[in-house]
């Protein structure tokens, strides 16, 4: 978040005022929404134009992965637009005021249409450090508003169940592991009668204010849940930049945008839920490790509604290695096919609005986006070695550039301006992760239940390498291809565009080489306890190895 960026010039009080007067939906990040729009449908027109058609082969990979750029770009850009109305109105703000009744004690009552509810904190737990546990379950039984905390602890620890005791917050252990984070929120909440519960993985740690901020949209009887974004505060290297900042455009803007068609979505972590919705479907999804996203859409589906805020009201932990983004982003991805292949938001016999539809629709190929520049990485290769073109001889190389910036070059404008500056690592990472999106669809369309090969396993971090071999092979590939074009770039006296195309493609897997290599011989902190959030999914098969690497 930019936030990161500001602390070191900035005070606290400075930063709040900030945050109380930035408007997200301002007229220049409007401008440059409808900017990026109109640059979209000119490269569609210029891919489309038959005078612009180079060889079949070629021109056929990039009008496919285009096409799936294009479409997810256009529907984002409606999506943003969608969002600039606040959640909030004078009921909530009503609700809010009465929530505590002006009682400034820690415990006071929460207060709804005048009656007191319970809620519910819980805190899943999968084998984190203790350390990460107590900050987060300190924070979370210091929430304002009267309520209970719980940890649920899948990792059956002693340590655990020890501090839970020591900060006096509840534990809960379950004697089986089915449904994963699913069922073991399941279970608790066989255990646990509240009107309401939160939900929050154990490295996020919740503001006091929480409560406060979410609960008063429950006095609209149709509210399911209320959402907050994920933020992050361990911005510190490559991996974890890159991963948190690439999903700052999703929780700042779509999100929002997608509060307008009643298809904000839970994202596992910083939510607080309605019993009773969650009752009506029968508890949280249990058949895939992306239960968040498939609870949500059964909500949607019985008529419920969400409701999605971008206050940032708890602050976790990204990825900081390229094993643990690899793991993620594969859950998450699967996940997302999985809705595709088994639940098509299409399909007649979903009950959903058609707006829903389009938007579950948009998240279940959401990453064919990722799968798209590995298919535009080949390319080049393709004039190289057979003087195969994807547009025409006549295309003078200033038209492709006008109408290769008007798309990628303005899709990096927008979301720099949303960032407040160019995140390199974003678009690096985004570069090189299309391995992990091409196993998730392999996944998803086989069905497999595989289970990983546990790393990093009695003090052992696993090399990064193990994770990212499609990448290496990849990039073997595409340096010598780089040689071979300058050779012939050379004889004929002038640099072609997909030497450029390669040369680009070839520096930028480089650089997340490199910085794979530095993760490889960075020593782990002594007494670090290996991280093992990532249960094993069932459905998950390994990257370059037979172990899988690979979201909530």
């Amino acid at each position: 978040m930019p936030t990161h960026d500001l602390r070191s010039v900035a005070g606290p009080d400075e930063l709040a005022r900030r945050e109380l007067v930035r408007n997200p939906y301002s007229p220049v990040m409007i401008l440059l929404t409808l900017i990026a729009t109109g640059g979209i449908v000119f490269y569609a027109v210029f891919l489309l134009n038959p005078a612009s058609r180079g060889d079949a082969l070629p021109y056929s990979l990039v009008i496919v992965a285009e096409a799936i750029l294009i479409t997810h770009a256009l529907l984002a850009m409606w999506t943003i637009l969608a969002g600039s109305k606040s959640p909030r109105d004078h009921a909530y703000f009503a609700a809010r005021q009465a929530l505590l009744d002006d009682r400034p004690e820690q415990d006071a009552p929460l207060l709804l249409d005048g009656k007191e509810v319970s809620v519910a904190v819980l805190i899943t737990c999968y084998g984190e450090p203790l350390d990460v546990i107590r900050r987060t379950a300190s924070a979370a039984r210091d929430v304002r508003g009267r309520h209970s905390t719980w940890i649920l602890d899948d990792g059956r620890s002693d340590e655990v169940r020890d501090l839970a005791a020591e900060l006096g917050v509840g534990y809960l252990r379950r004697l089986s592991s089915g449904g994963a984070k699913a069922g073991n929120v399941n279970h608790a909440l066989s255990q646990i009668k509240t009107d309401y519960f939160c939900i929050f993985d154990a490295d996020f740690v919740p503001r006091p204010e929480f409560l406060v901020e979410t609960m008063p949209f429950f006095t609209d009887p149709a509210v399911a849940f209320v959402q907050t974004p994920q933020s992050y505060g361990n911005l510190r290297n490559f991996v974890s930049r890159g991963a948190g900042y690439m999903q700052t455009v999703f929780y700042r803007f779509v999100q929002p945008g997608r509060n307008h068609f009643n298809a904000a979505f839970c994202v596992g972590t910083n939510v607080v839920f309605r019993r009773t919705a969650v009752d009506d479907v029968g508890g949280i999804y249990t058949d895939s490790k992306s239960e968040d996203v498939w609870t949500s859409l059964m909500l949607h589906e019985r008529g419920w509604r969400s409701v999605y805020i971008p206050d940032v009201l708890a602050v976790g932990d990204a990825p900081e290695t390229i094993e643990d983004y690899t793991k993620q982003q594969l859950r998450w991805a699967t996940g997302g096919f999985e809705i595709l292949f088994t639940h098509n938001p299409l399909s007649p016999r979903r009950r959903l609005t058609l707006d829903q539809r389009l938007m579950y629709f948009v998240t279940a190929t959401h990453y064919l986006t990722g799968i798209a520049p590995g298919v535009l990485l080949l390319v080049p290769a393709l004039e190289v070695f057979f003087d195969l073109r994807p547009v025409t001889l006549g295309t003078s190389f200033t038209t492709w550039a006008l109408a290769y910036a008007g798309f990628y070059v303005m899709q990096i404008l927008l979301a720099s301006f949303t960032l407040g500056s160019f995140r390199w690592e974003v678009l690096l990472l985004s570069t090189a992760s299309f391995p992990i999106y091409h196993q998730a669809l392999m996944n998803a369309l086989s069905g497999k239940e595989q289970r990983w090969h546990v790393t990093g396993s009695e003090g052992r971090r696993s090399s990064p390498f193990a994770f990212i071999r499609p990448q290496v092979y990849l990039f073997v590939f595409l340096a010598l291809t780089s040689a071979v074009a300058i050779w012939r770039d050379l004889n004929n006296t002038q640099l072609s565009l997909a030497t450029a195309w390669n040369l680009t493609n070839t520096a930028a897997l480089g650089a997340f080489l490199a910085v794979a290599v530095v993760e490889h011989f960075r020593p782990r902190p002594a007494g670090l306890p290996v991280r093992a959030k990532e249960r094993p999914p069932r459905r998950f098969a390994l990257l370059g190895a037979r172990t899988e690497g690979g979201l909530s």
